[in-house]
């Protein structure tokens, strides 16, 4: 089993959206890893950051992508931080993988630097993102075989972009 789609980017990119989307106009399931890991927890995802650490939400991540990639064969949404991991993304590399760029002032804008984003919150969240941002987008690129900017569209053009790359 594989999925049709797995879907990556920053926050705000609009993930889970535009993953939904995806999945309901092809007639797929979806799944969200986040979603995954907070019902394997039985707790938010915040709480595993502060409580438990970076690293160990990170391992659950890892782990829970790997159960997903075997399991699903919908569109698959992950965490704006999954691609950190080399072993993920040694995973993704015979998937179809779409990445949903976004650009920082219109991330920030969409996340509204919420503190239910663990790693935006803190003294400077704009530096945060940008650093973020910084940091993963050649990650994204190297996993990704379907790039779509999302800052000008909205969440049903964004899929149709993603309907239209991967028929191309």
């Amino acid at each position: 089993m594989s999925p049709k789609f797995v879907v990556v980017g920053p926050p705000g990119a609009g993930k889970t959206t535009v993953s939904e989307l995806l999945a309901k106009q092809l007639n797929l399931a979806f799944r969200d890893v986040d979603a995954d890991i907070v019902e394997t927890a039985g707790k938010p995802i915040a709480d595993i950051f502060t409580g438990d650490g970076e690293p160990v939400f990170r391992a659950m991540e890892e782990e829970a992508v790997a159960k997903a990639l075997e399991e699903h064969d919908g569109v698959l949404a992950l965490g704006g931080g999954a691609v950190l991991s080399a072993v993920t993304r040694e995973r993704l590399k015979n998937h179809t993988v779409v990445f949903l760029n976004v650009g920082m002032a219109e991330g920030v804008r969409r996340t509204g630097l919420s503190s239910a984003r663990p790693l935006l919150s803190g003294v400077n969240p704009r530096a945060t993102f940008k650093a973020l941002l910084d940091a993963r987008l050649p990650l994204y690129r190297e996993v990704a075989t379907i790039e779509v900017l999302t800052d000008a569209l909205d969440p049903e053009q964004v899929a149709e972009a993603v309907i239209k790359g991967a028929s191309e």
